[in-house]
């Protein structure tokens, strides 16, 4: 394929990830646009104090946008097949899609709409109650089926299953079971399931961060981030892909999705590491293992910060200060291995006339600059609330973008007017973008809170009994099986659902078994390791989409891609299971800068002696026995306290390993330093 129809394909990937797979006729492009606008409006609102609306309220407005565009958008079939073309109309909503999206409106809204009886029937509902009840599970499960696949439809189905068959299992799986007035008072009825924490905090929050992303999206800022990576980084050693990794971790810091990422950054700097000498293979999965670990870099962190902050009862900023070391470490061990790989193939940097100017491009952007200012200074200076932050960076960015258009109408002198009307189209195309983007999201919140809502009616001790059981009581099996399960079920879900269900599911026992080990684990630790693995699950082959993204723009095999982008990410498995055992790593309980700063000094070192190991190459191709001094630095400077403990030192002591984990890294250094002069030479 040409270079076209490859991004064409990658565009589609991210239209399939969104639902937004459908070319609709005007009135219906209409239709679509006004209730997309409509969202944005209303979650603008809310947030701006515009009105006051009581959170179940909010929840369900939320996911009645949410529910109505998916069935608008997404046929009911991924893929046409013979003889049932009607389930798979793309050039058009039919009658059936029109119907659905009317019944899955109502039934998001009975909640609203019998507010006061409900409230007094609590715990007893009528026989009207159970059957809007029911309507709304059957509806939200197959438009997340639609949106993110089966695999969440399948595992909330099991779930119910299991609930209302518990007594009939067999002993070791007996429970006892759920009625039908239980189940919907729960899941559907009430803030338990359904309603939950996940879809209140995708309601109230992440909405309003994925639309700044797409504002500033569709204003520009992707091929700024990009360009201006290219513009510091191009002229270095393999400087396209240190560019795309710096260009999609800034793309992360307001995108939640790592397909976005790929699609955003890809088409620029894939061509170039091509072009620099970086084999199609090894250029996608860079910017595979780029873009999923955007979702590591706060504030948006795949939405899943905010749930995180919920779920663990501590301030949305005590979530960004536990992933801010653990996420620049695991960046900057992607970028070790761009320096690397790039000494391993003798490749250089871009020519100086293919370099961006770098004060030019500053100047051309830094507009683009002011909003996620005012979003950093609203959270860490100001600590307000991160919709009070979020909502007035979008009143800055709609201030930057109306700058930006009539500037460049007065420079083309096409008039006022049109760069008036040129920023009412940008801002309007980006509240149809984040509402397009935001439903995959609020769908999966709302499908995982059925499970959730299952979890909490008692299967959930049952479930930790079996998981506590398969792991017999040992933390490190717990933690590789939690592992697993997360990249398995990652595989056909988005991040933040896995993330959701996961940590439902063993986050508590996570806790209370490393206990038992002896082992303090700060709860926030056990939730971030879900999170990290679910993350990991993006380029696992054979599913990872992300993959199939950056190698349709790369021109190479999927399956391959996927394999290197997971060995590229092998390092952010391994920081998920040291900061459980190390919770500084998370910052947690440290106050200190100088302590931070010391903490965040030694993550990056010790990251760069395991990318040593893992690329198997430092100054020049390692020898067998470089590889244990490597490993012996990354572990110390990563876990000073357990190689303390191991000497019988004092933890008030451990920072001293520091100079003992430099010297261990500087023997192999030394070694290959003494090798490479020696070929020098010979040569």
């Amino acid at each position: 394929m040409s270079e076209q129809q490859n991004l064409t394909y990658a565009q589609e990937l991210l239209k399939a990830e969104s639902g937004d797979v459908r070319s609709l006729r005007p009135f219906e492009k209409y239709l679509v646009g006004i209730i997309a606008t409509g969202w944005a409006v209303f979650q603008m609102a809310l947030a701006g104090g515009a009105f006051i609306l009581d959170g179940t309220k909010t929840r369900a407005f939320h996911l009645a946008f949410a529910i109505a565009l998916l069935f608008l958008l997404t046929p009911l079939m991924r893929k046409a097949r013979k003889g049932m073309e009607y389930f798979f109309v793309t050039d058009r909503i039919p009658l059936m899609d029109y119907a659905l999206a009317v019944i899955a409106v109502i039934a998001s809204l009975y909640i609203v709409i019998d507010y006061d009886g409900l409230a007094y029937r609590a715990g007893m509902p009528i026989t009207r109650d159970i059957a809007f009840g029911v309507v709304l599970v059957v509806v939200l499960l197959e438009a997340a089926r639609r949106v993110i696949g089966p695999a969440l439809s399948i595992i909330a189905i099991v779930f119910t299953v299991y609930a209302f068959l518990g007594p009939y299992m067999p002993d070791f799986l007996a429970f006892k079971g759920v009625s039908l007035r239980k189940y919907c008072s729960n899941i559907s009825l009430s803030t338990e399931g359904i309603y939950g924490i996940p879809l209140g905090v995708s309601a109230s929050i992440v909405y309003l961060f994925v639309l700044l992303g797409a504002l500033l999206d569709k204003a520009g800022a992707g091929q700024f981030f990009t360009d201006l990576a290219l513009s510091f980084l191009g002229k270095y050693k393999g400087g396209p892909a240190k560019a795309a990794v710096v260009a999609s971790g800034a793309t992360g810091l307001v995108s939640g999705s790592s397909i976005a990422n790929i699609v955003t950054t890809g088409p620029f700097t894939i061509p170039l590491m091509k072009k620099v000498g970086y084999p199609a293979k090894k250029a996608a999965a860079v910017e595979v293992a780029s873009s999923t670990d955007g979702q590591l870099m706060p504030p948006i962190m795949g939405a899943a910060a905010f749930i995180i902050a919920e779920y663990v009862n501590v301030p949305y900023i005590e979530v960004v200060k536990a992933a801010a070391i653990p996420a620049f470490a695991s960046y900057f061990g992607l970028f070790c291995i761009t320096h690397l790989e790039a000494s391993k193939l003798g490749i250089s940097g871009l020519a100086k006339h293919e370099v961006p100017v770098f004060f030019q491009t500053l100047k051309g952007g830094l507009h683009y600059l002011l909003p996620l200012g005012v979003l950093l200074y609203e959270l860490i200076i100001l600590r307000h609330s991160p919709e009070m932050a979020a909502f007035r960076a979008i009143l800055i960015l709609f201030v930057v973008i109306f700058y930006q258009e009539l500037r460049r109408s007065f420079k083309a002198g096409t008039g006022i007017g049109q760069g008036f009307m040129d920023s009412i189209r940008i801002i309007g195309m980006g509240m149809i973008q984040g509402s397009k983007n935001m439903m995959p999201v609020a769908l999966a919140c709302a499908a995982a809170g059925i499970i959730v809502g299952v979890v909490n009616m008692g299967i959930g001790g049952m479930v930790a009994q079996i998981v506590e059981t398969l792991s017999q009581g040992n933390i490190y099996l717990l933690l590789l099986i939690t592992a697993i399960a997360s990249l398995l079920l990652g595989m056909g879900l988005p991040t933040t659902a896995t993330y959701i269900v996961m940590a439902s599911l063993t986050a508590p026992i996570i806790v209370q078994v490393g206990g038992n080990f002896g082992f303090v684990l700060p709860l926030i630790a056990a939730h971030l390791f879900c999170f990290y693995f679910g993350i990991l699950a993006d380029d696992t082959p054979p599913v990872g989409l992300a993959a199939y993204a950056a190698s349709a723009i790369a021109d190479s095999d999927p399956i391959p891609t996927g394999i290197q982008g997971f060995k590229y990410d092998i390092r952010t498995s391994v920081i998920a299971f040291l900061f459980v055992f190390n919770p500084d790593l998370l910052l947690w309980e440290i106050t200190s800068w100088p302590q931070a700063i010391m903490i965040f000094v030694m993550a990056l070192i010790a990251m760069s002696a395991f990318e040593c190991f893992a690329q198997n190459w430092c100054l020049i191709k390692n020898k067998w026995y470089d590889i244990p001094f490597f490993l012996a630095a990354s572990f110390t400077l990563f876990h000073p306290g357990g190689v303390a403990h191991r000497f019988g030192v004092g933890e008030e002591y451990k920072y001293y390993f520091f100079l003992l984990g430099l010297a261990i890294y500087a023997i192999p250094v030394f070694m290959q330093s003494m090798r490479k002069r020696n070929l020098v030479e010979a040569a």
